[in-house]
């Protein structure tokens, strides 16, 4: 006997039960192909913007390291380090930088550090009076020295209104010199007028210091009188010694400090 279908839908009606069902069932996966893809764009997104604020965040710092040594650098700080031998090249650099400073920033204070051997007087002294114009601008300079300040650097050394030196820096102070050559005449001429720059020289020192001209004679004639960081201090030649050992700071204290009387010996009074 033939076996009766129990399901009273037709065939065709059960085949598109089958296909209506496909059909949602591929909706389905659309959907949740279309969700998986938007949350790979939203993860890459956020991937994305998480590596761009790292980067900005780099940038940022970067930046932030490039303005501070910017504001801890000489330049911004109107530090000039003056090394190397007193000439027209070195004094021209020099005052060519100090006038863009005073330009720039009016009244500000400056600092000058010399390490030199000295030099040339007439260039020196060229920058001496550019110092004391600046003085007179109402910009206030220090000077100082690391190494030795000799010679031409000596003088130039008492140009600022605040003058200091290294622990183990060096002055020197000599006898102007230049090179007599040519007639009688002529000779004579150049010795009268390095007789004249000494004068001017004798009046720098002697008007920062508490040194007399004939001290200065007697100690330059005929020899580079060399001057420690302890004696330029005792002379009033600068105002202070930076850079000191610790360790003889230490010892310095402790032998300035007022001694504690003993006990018993006052008790026993």
């Amino acid at each position: 006997m033939k076996k009766e279908n129990s399901d009273p839908r037709s065939a065709k009606e059960i085949a598109a039960e089958i296909a209506k069902t496909t059909a949602e069932v591929a909706k389905t996966a659309a959907e949740v192909a279309k969700t998986e893809a938007e949350t790979r764009k939203t993860l890459a997104e956020a991937v994305k913007a998480e590596s761009e604020a790292s980067i900005a965040e780099l940038e940022a710092g970067d930046e932030e390291r490039k303005h501070k040594r910017a504001a801890a650098s000489d330049e911004r700080n109107h530090l000039y380090r003056f090394g190397g031998e007193v000439n027209k090249s070195t004094v021209s650099g020099c005052i060519k930088r100090l006038t863009e400073w005073s330009r720039l920033t009016p009244e500000c204070d400056i600092e000058i550090i010399f390490s030199s051997p000295g030099g040339s007087i007439i260039d020196g002294f060229e920058l001496f009076d550019f110092l004391q114009d600046l003085r007179s601008k109402g910009h206030h300079i220090t000077t100082g020295t690391l190494g030795m300040a000799a010679s031409m650097a000596g003088i130039l050394l008492q140009a600022g209104d605040v003058r200091w030196v290294g622990g183990q820096a060096w002055i020197m102070i000599h006898r102007a010199a230049f090179g007599a050559f040519g007639k009688t005449y002529e000779v004579e001429d150049e010795v009268e007028f390095v007789k004249r720059i000494e004068g001017r020289i004798l009046d720098i020192f002697t008007a920062r210091s508490k040194l007399t001209k004939q001290k200065i004679k007697r100690n330059w004639d005929r020899k580079d009188w060399w001057i420690s960081a302890d004696e330029g201090l005792e002379m009033q030649l600068v105002d202070e010694i930076r850079a000191i050992l610790p360790e003889k700071r230490s010892k310095a204290a402790k032998k300035s400090a007022p001694k504690r009387r003993n006990s018993k010996k006052a008790k026993g009074k």
